[in-house]
Order: C-alpha cells, then structure tokens, then sequence
C-alpha cells in the first residue's frame, strides 16, 4: 500500500464525523488532498518558450555548497489573490513579494523589484515550476542577470525547499483567505519570523544568521 493511498483513505475518513477532530492535526487544514496527478501543471498546459530544464542546472545549485540559488512558486488564495515565495538553497533565508495577480507581466516585474534588494553575489539562479506565471522569464534574465530553470512536469520535489517553506507559510496565510488584505510590511514581518527560527538542518543557525555571514563576506 503506498503512501498516497493512505493518505487518501484518511482524507475521505474526515468527511464524516471524524472531520473536525482530524483536521485540527493537519497543518495545511485541508479538506480533501488531491493526487499529485490530479495537477494541471505539468500536462502540457501553458508550455513556456524557451525553458531551461532543471536538468541543465550546474552541480554546485544541486548540492548547496554555494549561496545565491533560489527556488520560488506562488501561493493562492480565494478572489484570485496571490504571494510569491522566494527561499535562498544554501541559507533556507525567505523572501516574500505582494503581487496583484499572476499574470507574467505582473509576477516577472515583482521579481525584478526583490531581486534589487540583494547583492548580485547573493542572487545568481532561480528554479522555478511551469505554472504560466514565469512565462515571459527571459524579461527577468535580461534585466537581473539571473538564470532560470524549470522543474520536470509534476515534480514539485525539484524545489523542495520552497515546498517545505509554503507548507509553513499557510499557517499565516491559510488557504481560501484573501491575501491582498496583507501588505508587503506584513509579508516582510512573516518573512523575518521565518528567518529566525533556528533550523536543525543548520546546525540549529537561524536561516537569517547564515544569509547575513554571506551578505557580510561579499562586502
């Protein structure tokens, strides 16, 4: 039996009487989980030109020995309400950005804008899924220099680092809740709560410490 089934026969459990009892135990609240498969992303819809695979990635991304490689994705929210979330490899350092909508035009000039609060040191690629947000990507590479990459269809676990960071990030901002009512202050202020909880994949080091040592030494 795998573990999707498992999960799947739990789920469906809490639609009955169990449901309340059982969702206070569940981080993310939801009601129903959905097959990995059951995603649009990754069956051809919104082909993105020009798209480097992750495959082409350099080593020294996968292995996070050197700082300055991001993973990022947006988040939803009910009325069509967005966040995108950005997570530095090396460090586990979060950054959030406030965007109006997910069109490219919109998600791409977000980008650029919290990609000038770093030094270029700190900001050399970001890994991305194949959601159409990212579609005129080659705008962002022109204007910051930063590469691009795309995850293979249906392999969220390509950036695991910002998975993780958006399972922890529903807790402030659950899913169906409108997140245009929070402005970049408040995204900046979870942003920082994150980045000061000390991680035991840092040697218990806050992702806030290990990201300030980097910014000190390209000074």
């Amino acid at each position: 039996m795998s573990h999707e089934t498992i999960y799947r026969t739990l789920f469906i459990q809490s639609r009955g009487a169990l449901k309340k009892e059982l969702l206070q135990y569940l981080r993310t609240k939801r009601v129903m989980r959905r097959s990995k498969n059951s995603s649009l992303k990754g069956q051809g819809l919104g082909k993105i030109p020009n798209a480097v695979s992750i495959s082409e990635r350099p080593a020294s991304v996968e292995d996070r020995a050197v700082p300055g490689h991001w993973e990022g994705d947006l988040i939803a929210g009910s009325n069509n309400t967005f966040i995108a979330t950005l997570v530095e490899r090396h460090t586990r350092y979060v950054m959030l950005a406030k965007v109006e909508n997910k069109n490219t035009q919109t998600v791409i000039s977000a980008l650029i804008k919290q990609s000038r609060k770093l030094p270029n040191e700190l900001y050399k690629s970001l890994t991305w899924d194949r959601g159409s947000e990212l579609t005129d990507h080659q705008r962002f590479t022109m204007a910051t220099d930063i590469k691009v990459y795309f995850c293979d269809p249906q392999s969220p676990w390509q950036r695991g680092s910002n998975e993780n960071t958006n399972r922890l990030l529903r807790q402030y901002f659950p899913k169906g809740t409108d997140l245009a009512v929070h402005s970049q202050a408040k995204l900046n202020a979870v942003a920082r709560q994150l980045n000061e909880r000390p991680r035991m994949t840092l040697d218990f080091e806050t992702p806030a410490e290990r990201f300030n040592a980097c910014v000190a030494s390209t000074g």
